[in-house]
């Protein structure tokens, strides 16, 4: 006597199998690598607004790097000012805050960490400012890294 096996028909079997192949499609792509080198995003990026009779102002953000290596901001240029500084916040002997360059010239951002550029820390000096700084201008900024080249962005003036 001969055994015969009946398979019920499924009539999701398309729905379940693009559904099972989808989701491998994710978890795969979630086990990729870092990609090689540093991986840059600009975040936030906004400058604080400053009256016309002021000689400079500050740019803020946030910088990002996803990837498998260490990145530097070596310099920033604008057209709304007669040149860029990175600069930092610090406490003077005294007790008054001052700002000075960074030290060595550059900011680092390592591989899969961030630098926030924010008021009383990191920041972007625009001297000899060439534009208003008023909130609802914005102004062109190019960051230049080491690795990752140049980087264009647009500052947003608003309050803090």
């Amino acid at each position: 006597m001969k055994t015969i096996v009946v398979i019920p028909r499924c009539r999701n079997f398309g729905i379940i199998a693009l559904s099972i192949f989808a989701l491998f499609s994710i978890a795969l792509g979630a086990c990729q690598p870092s990609p090689k080198g540093p991986a840059i995003s600009i975040e936030e990026a906004w400058g604080r607004p400053s009256p016309k009779v002021a000689a400079a102002g500050a740019f803020y953000m946030l910088i990002k790097n996803t990837g498998s290596e260490a990145d530097k901001l070596v310099s920033a240029e604008s057209p709304a000012c007669g040149a860029v500084e990175l600069h930092e916040s610090y406490k003077t002997e005294e007790g008054a805050m001052g700002m000075r360059p960074v030290e060595g010239g550059y900011i680092e951002i390592l591989p899969g960490g961030q630098a926030e550029l924010k008021m009383g820390g990191l920041h972007i000096m625009c001297i000899e400012k060439l534009a208003d700084f008023e909130v609802g201008a914005v102004l062109p900024l190019t960051l230049n890294f080491e690795k990752s080249g140049e980087i264009i962005i647009e500052i947003e003036i608003r309050e803090p």
